[in-house]
């Protein structure tokens, strides 16, 4: 493992070895003002992200992680709960919901859940899972949720790129 929790070894759970209802929960992490102004500078400059003293005028009060910021978190958090399954990649997100601001000093961690398996009708190298994924607060609020909808090799997909490079 890394100093973050990501394991650098190659995933090893294909679709086959996930199951509906299968639920993981990552580490906490606290949001700090620093990274949220430092990723609205870079990625998302509206004055509500990047400026505290004008932040206070807005309807959030106080500077707020953009919410492409929060997604990045999720990713980073996302990766070292699933980092063991065998992606082909993802194809889309469902019922993306913003349901409430991140601040600095917050503090989340992501959850998930497989709703949904489905072998692909085209190829049997991979199927698609469909996973309900939550930013949740300490007080157990949810502040983002949506479901994503990702590829998964198979054994036979997996055993079929062994011999190539990924």
């Amino acid at each position: 493992m890394t100093q973050s929790g990501f394991s650098p070894r190659a995933p090893y759970r294909t679709f086959e070895d996930l199951k509906v209802g299968e639920k993981r929960t990552s580490r906490s992490r606290t949001v700090t003002e620093e990274e949220i102004l430092e990723f609205a500078r870079t990625y998302d400059p509206q004055w509500f992200h990047t400026d505290p003293d004008s932040a206070t005028q807005s309807v959030f009060g106080q500077v707020v992680a953009s919410g492409i910021h929060v997604l990045a978190m999720w990713r980073q958090l996302d990766h070292e709960i699933n980092w063991d399954i065998d992606f082909v990649c993802g194809v889309g997100w469902d019922e993306l919901r913003l349901k409430r601001a991140i601040r600095a000093g917050d503090t989340i961690h992501v959850t998930s859940e497989i709703v949904s398996l489905e072998p692909s009708k085209s190829s049997t190298d991979r199927g698609t899972a469909k996973t309900r994924y939550a930013v949740v607060l300490e007080d157990g609020t949810e502040a983002v949720t949506f479901t994503s909808i990702n590829l998964v090799y198979t054994r036979e997909g997996r055993e079929r790129m062994a011999g190539t490079a990924r």
